[in-house]
């Protein structure tokens, strides 16, 4: 990498298994704009490697000794300045995931992605884009039973009346999966406005994507509302 390339994207990777660590090691080390800075183990290394790297992106495994990579994507997740979080698990439909992901986490990766598409979901995250579309969100949603829907419901809702109309209007569309332009065909509203709306609606609920914005939405029942 020359002086003038842009600096590479800085990733973490915490895997209680040093096979799995090596070979995404060695896997990421392929591509010139991506830098594996730490391994870890466990989520309590995560913290304090974290500290001393300041990585971009942490690929973080589920389940890990001493710390669990939920706890340690909330403990992160929680700081001002934290990096991405991309969840590598071996279960798409496994309710620790959608914990990770309500937690900030900027998506989910299976373990068995092909390798190509790992790097991809990398540079994704470090520009700020999550690699879990709300469409497969919904999915995921449907096939965890959760006993406390009646009362996170009330709470989604209630968060949700801090929008405005056409906010709501915009976070309804986010959850339904569409994209900014489609949001902006079907309530005649330019693609920056969309964006504005999208921002806004971000601050105002102190989230931090777009995949929040729909489990939110989910959360609440407005896509059942939506038909």
């Amino acid at each position: 990498m020359t002086a003038s390339d842009p600096r590479p994207v800085d990733v973490l990777i915490a895997d209680d298994d040093p096979l799995v660590r090596s070979g995404l090691t060695m896997m990421l080390g392929g591509a010139p704009d991506i830098r594996v800075v730490a391994e870890a183990g466990d989520g309590a290394e995560v913290l304090s490697l974290v500290d001393r790297h300041t990585p971009d992106v942490v690929l973080m495994d589920i389940r890990m000794p001493l710390m669990d990579g939920l706890a340690a994507t909330e403990a992160l997740r929680a700081r001002r300045a934290a990096p991405e979080v991309i969840v590598l698990t071996t279960f798409d439909a496994d309710e620790h995931v959608l914990r990770a992901l309500r937690a900030g986490a900027a998506g989910f990766l299976l373990k068995d992605t092909p390798p190509a598409e790992i790097v991809a979901a990398v540079r994704q995250v470090a520009r700020g884009h999550p690699v879990l579309s709300p469409a497969v969100t919904r999915r995921l949603i449907a096939r965890v039973a959760e006993s406390d829907h009646d009362r996170r419901r009330a709470r989604a809702r209630d968060r949700l009346a801090l929008l405005n109309h056409r906010e709501r209007e915009v976070a309804v569309a986010v959850g339904q999966g569409r994209s900014n332009a489609d949001i902006g065909a079907v309530l005649y509203l330019s693609v920056p406005t969309v964006k504005t709306h999208v921002s806004g609606i971000l601050t105002k609920l102190d989230l931090n994507n777009r995949v929040q914005i729909a489990l939110l939405v989910n959360d609440a029942g407005l896509l059942d509302d939506a038909g």
